[in-house]
């Protein structure tokens, strides 16, 4: 029997996403105190992981009448991280939840891509609608995004200070038994697994850790209180085993990147004075634009963070989805940023996935496990090959060897038009 009423005509598939219907009334799912023992609360889907892939998510149930629960371990929206950058294949997603134009007001839209060495030459340059006149690339604030995505969820959708402790499933009912840290218990008919990198819900289906790539990624968002100077175009920078880069984001605003090789990981480093003199310090010879970008970045808006990424290959790495237990994101298929597609990928999954459950759930011919198995089979042919690729490109722009350097800046100057892919990415 159908837990709630028939909402949604699933529709075929068309260029991996799907629009969303807006403006439903969700059903109420839940029951406060479950009569279960030991059981605090019961939900129809608990989604755990307030990020991107998290909210993307619920926002997408709810456009669709589906109530959910977000389990979000910190007190707050996780708002750390600079900016990311979408390109189509996002923004098809954010207009078929239908926040996509309240984005657009707020972040510019780059025009091309500039590719230097780092003495300051130029490589290269080529404008994204010389191929493409529907590709769109911007710069976004993941502050702005968790925000704007929040604010379409019903009050109480989001419960914060609750970290996951432990899952256990019940194999009587197909039920996945959550328990936070604080002692609450959750009993769950689906879970959804938005977690992250580092996903308790991933280690729990049998995933490995993602594999550290060698090198890490200084990142940060300058301002300018009286207007950023530079053209909406995508800078890259390109030396010896370091790269940067840099992006306008609005008026006031430009989100920066410095990757560097590293043998391992290195301590953790939150000082942000510390990680400003390490940043400059990279890059004291290059073109003064990025030195003063680093400057003219607040504190709490600058990190440093080591890459890492793991490959699904077929016929080893788990599913997907597990009894009703299903990854999205970051928690599924860890991706290094080369190509930009990391974001734009946790919002794919997340439109998708809803799509499919809400067709199981309304009383369609598919289960909820045939569903997410459905959804794993569509999703993972795009997710495994731009992880590859996103590898790769990022041994060939980190290499330190002058002639493997030779070659790629080589490479860089006759890429252009070609450049770009289906995605809507660009290698580089």
């Amino acid at each position: 029997m159908s837990l709630v009423r028939p909402i949604y005509p699933f529709l075929a598939r068309s260029k991996r996403w799907f629009p969303v219907r807006t403006g439903l009334k969700p059903v109420c799912l839940t029951t406060t105190r479950a009569e279960t023992s030991g059981v605090d609360r019961e939900e129809k889907v608990v989604i755990v992981g307030g990020g991107i892939g998290g909210l993307a998510t619920a926002v997408a149930l709810h456009r669709l009448g589906i109530r959910s629960v977000v389990l979000e371990q910190a007190e707050s929206l996780r708002t750390g991280g600079a900016s990311l950058t979408l390109s189509k294949n996002g923004w098809r997603v954010l207009d078929a939840i239908s926040i996509g134009p309240q984005l657009r007001k707020q972040f510019l839209e780059m025009q091309g891509v500039v590719l230097k060495k780092e003495d300051g030459r130029e490589l290269r340059s080529f404008k994204f609608k010389d191929n493409d006149q529907s590709q769109e690339v911007r710069a976004v604030e993941r502050r702005v995004l968790l925000e704007t995505l929040a604010s379409q969820l019903p009050p109480q959708t989001i419960r914060f200070s609750s970290k996951l402790e432990s899952i256990q499933s019940n194999d009587a009912n197909g039920d996945t038994l959550l328990q936070l840290k604080d002692g609450t218990r959750f009993l769950a008919n689906i879970v959804i697994g938005c977690d992250g990198i580092r996903s308790k819900v991933a280690t729990w289906m049998g995933f490995s850790e993602p594999k550290y790539v060698g090198y890490c990624a200084f990142r940060g968002l300058g301002f300018f209180p009286n207007g950023q100077p530079f053209q909406q175009k995508v800078n890259y920078i390109f030396g010896r085993g370091l790269r940067a880069g840099y992006v306008p984001v609005s008026a006031t605003k430009v989100y920066w990147f410095i990757t560097f090789n590293s043998p391992s990981l290195g301590p953790q480093m939150m000082d942000p004075a510390i990680l400003r003199k390490e940043a400059k310090e990279l890059v004291s010879t290059w073109p003064d634009d990025l030195q003063n970008l680093i400057d003219l970045t607040p504190d709490e808006a600058i990190s440093r963070t080591p890459l890492a990424d793991r490959w699904l290959w077929p016929g080893i790495a788990p599913s997907a989805s597990k009894g009703r237990v299903v990854l999205v994101g970051d928690a599924w298929h860890p991706m290094t940023p080369n190509l930009g597609q990391g974001a734009c990928c946790a919002l794919e999954d997340s439109v998708l996935l809803a799509n499919k459950l809400a067709r199981a759930i309304n009383g369609g011919t598919e289960s909820v496990e045939r569903a997410m198995e459905s959804y794993r089979s569509e999703r993972w042919s795009q997710v495994f090959r731009l992880t590859v690729l996103a590898n790769l490109v990022g041994k060939l722009l980190q290499s330190d060897n002058p002639l493997v350097c030779s070659v790629r800046d080589n490479i860089v100057s006759a890429m252009g038009k070609s450049s770009r892919t289906n995605d809507g990415t660009h290698k580089l």
